[in-house]
C-alpha cells in the first residue's frame, strides 16, 4: 500500500480566512483555484461571479460542465448563495490501494488530488461554508461542509442550489423522479437529449453529441440527508439542479453544525466500456468500520418467490400458501444438492392475509404462520450447510419495523440466519414523507448498522439507491432499486423489453449491485387454463442463454436462481448457474452500447477461472471476442452456452447448445447471439 499527502493553505491561513482578517488580499482570495486530477486531464475551476460561487468543469482542456452554480436555500433564513467571498482553500493528495472483502474488484486505487474552498457572506451573519472538491482520473466529486458556528447552529434546507450545466446538448438514459411508483425506481429507461429533461433519477448517464465523452451523476455517502434527483429547468436548457426528495412539510433536510453534504458525483470517461466497474463512489465512503468480516459471504441462492409472481403460491396464508414447512424443506434440499448457500423464503411470518400492502403495523417479524417451524426449518438447513434468508417485508412501517429489529435480529442470530431481504414497498412512508427522504434515510442507516452488529447480512428491496454504503458496511450486500425480473411475470405492458438490461447496466448498475435475480428458464409457461401464452403476455423477453449471461453481466454478490427448482432438474444449462462464482478478482467490460448490448468479463475471485457474459438487445449481434486477459502460456476449456442457431426471444427463446472447446490466451472466440439472445462462457483451466 503506498499513500502521498501533501497540504497547502491559500493566502489566507484557514483561521485567518475564517475571521476573515482584514490583512487578506483581497486579490489573492478571490483568484480562480483549480485542481487537476493526477493524469491532468480532469480540471476543476473554481470561482466568483457576481457574488456567486460555481465551478466549471473541463477534460482534456473541453468544457464538460459551464459555470454552475453551487450554494442552498433555507427555510426562514436567507438563501447562501449570493454575496459570497472565497477566503481561502487547502490541498492535498492522496495515492493508496485497499482491499475489498467482496467486490466486482478485489482492489481499488484511490488516486485523486482535493481542493477545499472557504467561502463566507460579506454581509451579516456571515455565515460559512467548505466546497470540497476531489479530482480523479474516471472523475470528480464535490460536498459541502457546514462548519459549527454561532450563525448557523441549525438550519433546515429548503432546497440545494447545487447546477450542472452541459457543454453539450448530450443525450441521456434516465427514468423520472416525479411519477406514481417512486418507491421502487421500477420503470423503463427512456432516452432524450438533456434539454428536454424534467425531473430524472441518478445514476444519470450522458453521452456528448460528438460521442468524446460519457457523464454519469450520482451521490456518494449518502447518510442523514435526503436523496438526490435533478430537475431539468427550461426547454432547450441544459442545466439541470439537485432536487432533493422532500419531507411532508416540503422541507428538505435538518440539521445541525458541523454538518458534510454527501458527494455530489460527476464521472467521466472516453469509452463506455470504460465507466465499469465503477469506484468512484466507493472511494468516496469511509473505510469499513466492521473489525470482523469473515462472516460476510457472497452466495447464490434459490427462493420461495418466482411462484408468488407467476400465480401458483400465495405470501399470505391458505390453500395455495407458499412459505409451508413442507415446501421449505423442498427447497432447502435442492439448494443443499445443488451447492446453493441460502434459501430466500417469503410469506413465513404473520401479516400478510388481506391487504398487506396496508400493513406496515401488522406485520411480525418473529411470528412465523402456523403452517411454518421457523426453528426446526433453521436446523434442518443447518445442518445441509444452507443459510435460510429472512424476508422482513416493512410495507413502509418503519415504527413497527424499529420497535422490532432488536428481538428479530436477536432471533435470527439464535438460528443461524445471518442474510435478510427487506422491502418497502410504499410510495410515502408515514407521516407523508417521500420514500427517499432524509427520514427514509435515516431508517435506512438504522437498519443496517443494527444488522451488522447482529452478523447480519441486507439485501434491500425498494431501496434508497446505492451510494457506495457498502464499503464503510460491507454487510449492506446488495439491493434492488430499478425494474427487475418479476416484471416479466405480471407486467400489463409484457414483461421487460430485450434492451432493458443492456440499459441498466450502464445506469443503474453503475451505482452498485443489483438483485436483478436471474435464471427463468420456464419462458413459454402456459396460461392458468393450459393454453399457450399469447404474443403480448406478460413473459420472459429473453433467450435461457442469455439468462445464463445475467449472471455474469448484472453484478450483485447475491445472485439467485429464480425459477422453480422443477425447471432445473435434468435441464443441462443449469450447470452453468451452479458453477458461476458471485465474486470477482477482477472486471474487464470488452465491448458495449447504451441500449444494444454488452459483453462482460470477470474472474473469480481466489480461483483461476473466468466467466464471459454477452447480451443483446432484439438485433442478433456476433463478437470476435480476444481473451488476451488470460494467462500466457496456459491451456484452458471453454464451456460455452450459446444461443441455437434458430433461436428468438419471441419465437424460439429455449433452443441453445452447450460445447467445449479449447482456448489459450492467443484464442479469438466467435461469439453468436440472437435477437434477444445471449452467451454465458466459463473459462477454465485445461486439466
Amino acid at each position: 500500500m503506498k499513500r502521498r499527502w501533501m497540504r497547502r493553505w491559500g493566502v489566507c491561513g484557514l483561521a485567518l480566512a475564517w475571521s476573515l482578517a482584514a490583512g487578506c488580499s483581497r486579490l489573492g482570495a478571490q483568484a480562480p483555484l483549480t485542481v487537476a486530477s493526477p493524469d491532468g486531464r480532469n480540471v476543476v475551476t473554481v470561482e466568483m461571479l457576481d457574488g456567486h460561487l460555481v465551478y466549471i468543469l473541463h477534460r482534456d482542456g473541453r468544457s464538460v460542465l459551464l459555470p454552475s452554480r453551487l450554494g442552498f436555500a433555507f427555510r426562514g433564513a436567507p438563501s447562501l448563495a449570493e454575496g459570497l467571498r472565497i477566503t481561502g482553500s487547502e490541498r492535498s493528495s492522496v495515492d493508496e490501494t485497499w482491499e475489498q472483502p467482496w467486490g466486482e474488484v478485489a482492489r481499488v486505487r484511490d488516486h485523486h488530488n482535493e481542493l477545499s474552498v472557504a467561502v463566507v457572506e460579506m454581509s451579516e451573519p456571515r455565515r460559512r461554508f467548505h466546497v470540497v472538491f476531489r479530482a480523479f482520473d474516471d472523475g470528480v466529486a464535490f460536498r459541502y461542509e457546514l462548519p459549527e458556528q454561532p450563525a448557523l447552529a441549525s438550519f433546515e434546507i429548503q432546497d440545494e442550489l447545487t447546477e450542472f450545466v452541459f457543454a453539450d446538448n448530450a443525450k441521456a438514459w434516465w427514468i423520472p423522479s416525479d411519477r406514481p411508483r417512486l418507491d421502487r425506481s421500477e420503470m423503463l429507461y427512456s432516452e432524450s437529449p438533456v434539454s428536454v429533461l424534467d425531473s430524472v433519477q441518478t445514476p444519470l448517464t450522458l453521452e456528448d453529441r460528438d460521442g468524446g465523452h460519457f457523464i454519469v451523476i450520482h451521490e456518494a455517502h449518502l447518510v442523514d440527508y435526503p436523496r438526490m434527483f435533478l430537475a431539468g429547468q427550461a426547454l432547450e436548457s441544459t442545466k439541470l439542479v439537485a432536487a432533493l426528495a422532500p419531507l411532508a412539510e416540503g422541507v428538505k433536510a435538518r440539521g445541525r453544525t458541523p454538518f458534510q453534504t454527501p458527494w455530489r458525483t460527476i464521472q467521466l470517461a472516453d469509452r463506455v466500456e470504460d465507466l465499469a466497474p465503477s469506484v468512484l463512489g466507493l472511494n468516496l465512503n469511509p473505510p469499513s468500520v466492521l473489525e470482523d468480516v469473515g462472516w460476510i459471504k457472497p452466495m447464490k441462492y434459490v427462493g420461495i418467490w418466482w411462484g408468488m409472481h407467476i400465480g401458483v403460491m400465495t405470501w399470505a396464508s391458505g390453500p395455495l400458501h407458499g412459505a409451508t414447512t413442507q415446501n421449505t424443506r423442498h427447497y432447502i434440499d435442492f439448494a443443499s444438492q445443488n451447492g446453493f448457500g441460502g434459501v430466500l423464503v417469503e410469506g413465513w411470518n404473520t401479516g400478510w392475509d388481506g391487504d398487506w400492502i396496508a400493513n406496515g403495523s401488522v406485520f411480525s417479524f418473529t411470528q412465523p404462520y402456523p403452517d411454518y417451524d421457523l426453528s426446526g426449518l433453521a436446523v434442518h438447513a443447518r445442518e445441509r450447510g444452507v443459510d435460510l434468508i429472512a424476508h422482513n417485508e416493512t410495507a413502509g412501517g418503519l415504527a413497527n419495523y424499529e420497535e422490532q429489529m432488536e428481538e428479530a435480529f436477536a432471533l435470527y442470530r439464535s438460528l443461524g440466519i445471518r442474510a435478510i431481504k427487506s422491502g418497502y414497498v410504499v410510495d410515502t412512508i408515514p407521516g407523508g414523507h417521500s420514500h427517499y427522504s432524509q427520514e427514509m434515510v435515516r431508517h435506512h442507516r438504522k437498519v443496517l448498522e443494527t444488522a451488522a452488529r447482529y452478523g447480519i447480512m441486507m439485501d434491500v428491496h425498494e431501496p434508497v439507491h446505492d451510494t457506495g454504503e457498502r464499503r464503510t458496511y460491507p454487510n449492506m450486500m446488495t439491493r434492488e432499486g430499478a425494474r427487475g425480473q418479476e416484471y416479466n411475470a405480471w407486467s400489463g405492458d409484457g414483461g421487460n423489453p430485450p434492451e432493458h438490461e443492456t440499459i441498466l447496466f450502464f445506469t443503474r448498475l453503475l451505482s452498485g449491485p443489483m438483485d436483478f435475480t436471474p435464471g427463468i428458464f420456464d419462458i413459454l409457461r402456459p396460461d392458468p387454463d393450459g393454453r399457450p401464452r399469447a404474443a403480448d403476455a406478460p413473459r420472459v423477453r429473453t433467450t435461457v442463454a442469455k439468462q445464463l449471461a445475467l449472471y455474469v453481466v448484472l453484478y450483485s454478490p447475491f445472485q439467485m436462481a429464480a425459477d422453480l427448482p422443477e425447471n432445473y432438474r435434468g435441464h443441462p444449462a443449469f450447470q452453468f448457474i451452479r458453477d458461476v462464482a458471485v465474486d470477482w478478482e477482477q472486471t474487464r467490460v470488452l465491448r458495449g452500447r447504451i441500449g444494444d448490448y454488452v459483453v462482460v468479463a470477470r474472474q473469480e475471485r481466489g480461483g483461476g477461472d473466468w466467466f464471459v457474459g454477452a447480451i443483446t438487445d432484439e438485433e442478433g449481434r456476433a463478437f470476435e471476442i480476444p481473451l488476451s486477459f488470460l494467462s500466457s502460456g496456459e491451456a484452458y476449456v471453454a464451456e460455452i452456452y450459446a444461443d441455437a442457431s434458430d433461436a428468438h426471444w419471441l419465437h424460439n427463446p429455449l433452443a441453445m447448445t452447450i460445447s467445449q472447446e479449447r482456448v489459450t490466451a492467443s484464442t479469438t472466440l466467435t461469439l453468436r447471439l440472437a435477437p434477444g439472445g445471449g452467451q454465458a462462457i466459463r473459462i477454465r483451466k485445461a486439466s
